[in-house]
C-alpha cells in the first residue's frame, strides 16, 4: 500500500508542537493546584469521565461497528494499565515539584524503546543501547539517589513512565487492528470503568471549583493531544521531538513563579539529556526508515 503524499511544513510542525506542551503544561499545573484535597484515583476518574462524556459519539460509533475478534481483552489490558499510569501521576503530581514530574516522565519514549525490543521483536542496535542509556543516565540526574531522599512522589511517577510506556505498545499493537479514534474512545471507556472501583473506595465531598478544574483537565488534555497529532501530520518526528524539551523549561517556570518550586539545575540537565537521547532515537529510525524503500510486509521497526 503506497502512503498516501503529504506536504511537510515544519514551521507549522513547531507550532503546534508548542501548542501541545503548553496544553500539558497547563494540565500539569491544574492538578499541581489542585493539591492532595482529592485522593489520586478520585481526581483521575472524575477527568476521566469528562473526558469519557466528551467522546462520547465517537465511542457510540464504535461500539455500534464492533469491533474485531479478539482485540477486547488488550483494550482490557491498556486500560488496566492506563488506570495504574494515571493514578500514579495524579499521586506525584501533587506532591512532587512540576519539573520534576515533567522530566521523569520524559522517560516513557525509553519505556516504549525497550518494549519494542522485548514485545514486538525490534532491533536494538548499540547506537539506541547507548541513547537509552544516556536517557537512564539522565533521569539519574534528575533524582539523585543518595544525594538527596527519594520521596514517594518520584517513585510513583517512576511507575507512571513505565505503565504510559507500556499502555502505548498495547496501542500500537491495536492500531494495527482498529482505527485511532476507536483506542482513544476505548482508552476513555475502559479507563473510566477501571478507576470507579478504586475512587468510590476513597471518595471525598468534591467542590465546584474542583470539578470545574478537572474538566479543564479534561480539555486541555484533549486539545494537547490534537495539537500533537497535527504536529506529527505537519512535519516529521526529528522536527518535532525536540521541542517537547521546551515542556520542562514552562514547567520549570510555571514550578518557580506560580507555586515557588526552586529552580533545580540538574532537573534541567537531566531532563535534557532525555531529551537528547530520545530525539537521536527518533532521527536515527527515521534514517533507517528512509533506507528501507521497500518494507518487508508486517514489519514492526520504526
Amino acid at each position: 500500500m503506497t502512503a498516501p503524499t503529504t506536504v511537510q511544513r515544519p514551521t507549522l510542525g513547531i507550532l503546534w508542537m508548542l501548542g501541545s506542551g503548553l496544553s500539558f503544561v497547563a494540565v500539569t499545573g491544574i492538578v499541581r493546584w489542585l493539591g492532595t484535597d482529592l485522593p489520586a484515583a478520585q481526581s483521575a476518574f472524575i477527568r476521566f469521565a469528562f473526558g469519557l462524556a466528551f467522546l462520547a459519539p465517537t465511542l457510540v460509533a464504535v461500539l455500534r461497528a464492533g469491533l474485531p475478534e479478539g482485540t477486547w481483552p488488550l483494550f482490557a489490558l491498556r486500560g488496566a494499565l492506563h488506570t495504574a499510569a494515571v493514578t500514579f501521576w495524579f499521586f506525584a503530581m501533587a506532591r512532587i515539584p512540576v519539573a520534576e514530574v515533567t522530566a521523569i516522565g520524559y522517560l516513557n519514549p525509553v519505556v516504549v524503546t525497550l518494549g519494542a525490543a522485548l514485545v514486538f521483536g525490534e532491533k536494538l542496535a548499540a547506537r539506541r543501547i547507548a541513547a537509552v542509556g544516556v536517557a537512564l543516565l539522565g533521569a539519574l540526574v534528575v533524582l539523585r539517589p543518595g544525594v538527596r531522599d527519594i520521596e514517594i512522589g518520584h517513585v510513583s511517577q517512576l511507575g507512571a513512565a513505565v505503565c504510559f510506556g507500556i499502555s502505548y505498545l498495547v496501542a500500537k499493537r491495536l492500531s494495527e487492528r482498529v482505527s485511532a479514534g476507536a483506542v482513544v474512545a476505548m482508552m476513555s471507556l475502559t479507563v473510566t470503568i477501571g478507576l470507579a472501583p478504586f475512587a468510590a473506595a476513597v471518595w471525598v465531598p468534591v467542590t465546584v471549583e474542583q470539578l470545574v478544574a478537572l474538566a479543564l483537565v479534561a480539555v486541555f488534555a484533549t486539545l494537547g493531544h490534537y495539537c500533537m497529532t497535527r504536529a506529527f501530520s505537519e512535519a516529521p518526528l526529528t522536527v518535532t521531538q525536540p521541542v517537547t524539551f521546551l515542556q520542562l523549561v514552562w514547567a520549570t517556570l510555571l514550578g518557580a513563579l506560580v507555586f515557588g518550586e526552586a529552580v533545580d539545575p540538574f532537573v534541567i540537565l537531566g531532563g535534557a539529556m532525555i531529551i537528547a537521547a530520545i530525539s537521536y532515537i527518533t532521527w536515527r529510525e527515521a534514517v533507517l526508515r528512509r533506507a528501507q524503500v521497500t518494507p518487508p510486509v508486517g514489519a514492526t521497526k520504526g
